[in-house]
């Protein structure tokens, strides 16, 4: 049912599913596009096409599985005016997303000191399912958290204010009301600022082994053989909760506005509506936390990194957000629109010129962060104007995952794979042995397959590659 229009894009058509509104469009070459077809995510890219007042193609980037309602790298924009917002089509952990520090050390002079460096980081950085941070913040600071994000991390001393320039949205979501998150959310959340979670979150030293494109790398400030840290985190259980209560709450009210949804995991209000203002209020401040939360996570890194190695700074290349909805404006046809970008496991990726951009990135354009899975390499990229013109300027977030946890658990055991990790020259910790199989890389797909499908499609361009030498994990 798929109509193939080039090596890297697939169409879904209005025919393939009743009720669509609008065409699916998925990005995949011919054997990424078999994997996406062996669960939901084809269904799931068509169901969301049958929303109210989609503005263009339901989207699913190259590293898209099932996920709940929308799949995981999936992108839909919904006109203001008539169009809808949709908490599954942000998903639970809200503003997950990924941070990338450089360094001034290169493997060789890091390596000797590697095992104590990533001890230390265990010790300094929480991680796992539900732990508590090192913070204990009360909960009247905790609505500053959620209305300043990263800023109110660095105006605590928690950072320095370059940082924010570095960050989407320059850390801050505007519009973020702490009044919309319950208080069982914040029961949830108060707690666990500057703790990197479980899961595929992760804390990643990893070596620049391959240059793209010299003069962007230069721009970005990396450079071969140079030792950086990239992260992976969210909103924890603030977010989830935050999901759950609107996930709730547009289910009960979706009969009062007319609307009916092909999979009650749609569930969704008008964009415009009390409800829909009140969830994007509530998802903004989520993100702020996710925001801090990241900038927490720098902070103690810098420290250990210090402690351990001596003087020298750990500058941040980019932040980047995952699950989110924004409203941006785009070229739509000849009509230039605000419009409601829902990009749920996928990554932004605006081109140089934006005005979104900082000063010091606006000629370059938008470092775009794509993590591998544990044990395989990562890429920075940078944003496309075809990106712009075709995707909202998305592209893929990862490398998206092609086991589930039981069967990756189930086919190795956590001593081989320490022992083949180890054989690869890469230090692993993590809370939990089992936590570890779970996330074993063969478990996801291939990154480089799937990075190589958005370079070639244009959506953005590659400029390094990453190896990783030790490896956090929840």
């Amino acid at each position: 049912m798929l109509k193939k229009l080039d090596n890297y894009r697939y169409l879904i058509p209005t025919t393939y599913k009743k009720g669509m509104q609008v065409e699916g469009l998925i990005y995949a070459n011919e054997h990424l596009v078999r994997q996406i077809e062996k669960d939901q995510t084809v269904d799931q890219v068509a169901n969301v096409a049958t929303l109210p007042g989609l503005a263009g193609r339901s989207l699913a980037m190259p590293d898209a599985h099932q996920g709940y309602g929308f799949c995981i790298g999936g992108v839909a924009a919904a006109d203001l005016k008539e169009g809808i917002v949709s908490a599954g089509g942000v998903g639970f952990d809200i503003n997950c997303g990924v941070r990338l520090l450089a360094s001034p050390w290169n493997e060789e002079s890091v390596r000797p000191q590697l095992e104590t460096l990533l001890n230390k980081l265990f010790r300094d950085i929480p991680c796992g399912t539900g732990r508590r941070g090192l913070l204990d913040i009360k909960k009247a600071e905790l609505d500053y958290v959620l209305q300043e994000g990263a800023q109110w991390a660095v105006r605590q001393s928690y950072g320095e204010s370059r940082d924010i320039a570095h960050i989407e949205d320059y850390g801050r979501i505007q519009g973020a009301d702490p009044g919309a998150v319950s208080a069982r959310a914040k029961e949830r959340g108060h707690d666990q600022l500057g703790t990197l979670g479980s899961g595929n979150h992760f804390l990643e030293i990893q070596v620049v082994e391959e240059i793209y494109d010299d003069a962007l790398a230069e721009n970005f400030g990396l450079e071969l053989e140079q030792v950086v840290v990239l992260m992976h985190s969210g909103s924890r259980g603030l977010g989830h909760q935050v999901c759950t209560d609107y996930l709730d709450l547009m289910q009960s009210c979706m009969k009062r506005y007319g609307i009916s949804v092909i999979d009650r995991q749609l569930a969704c209000v008008p964009a415009g509506s009390e409800e829909g203002q009140q969830y994007l209020a509530a998802m903004g401040a989520a993100a702020n936390f996710a925001f801090a939360n990241r900038q927490m996570i720098t902070h103690w890194t810098r420290q250990a990194f210090r402690r351990i190695l001596g003087a020298g700074d750990l500058k941040v290349v980019y932040d980047v957000c995952h699950n989110i909805a924004k409203k941006e404006e785009h070229q739509l046809g000849s009509v230039r629109k605000e419009v409601l970008v829902h990009r749920k496991g996928a990554t932004r990726a605006f081109p140089r010129g934006h005005l979104s951009l900082p000063e010091e990135l606006r000629e370059f354009g938008q470092p775009v962060l794509i993590p591998g899975s544990m044990g395989t390499c990562s890429y920075v990229l940078v944003g496309t104007d075809l990106a712009m013109q075709e995707t909202f300027g998305s592209c893929c977030h990862g490398a998206g995952r092609a086991k589930s946890r039981t069967q990756a658990k189930r086919e190795t055991t956590p001593e081989q794979l320490l022992h083949a990790l180890k054989q690869q020259g890469i230090l692993v910790r993590g809370q939990t042995r089992s936590g570890l199989t779970e996330e074993k890389p063969d478990a996801y797909k291939d990154v480089s397959e799937v990075v190589n499908v958005v370079h070639n499609a244009g959506l953005a361009k590659k400029v390094a590659k990453l190896r990783p030498i030790a490896v956090m994990k929840g």
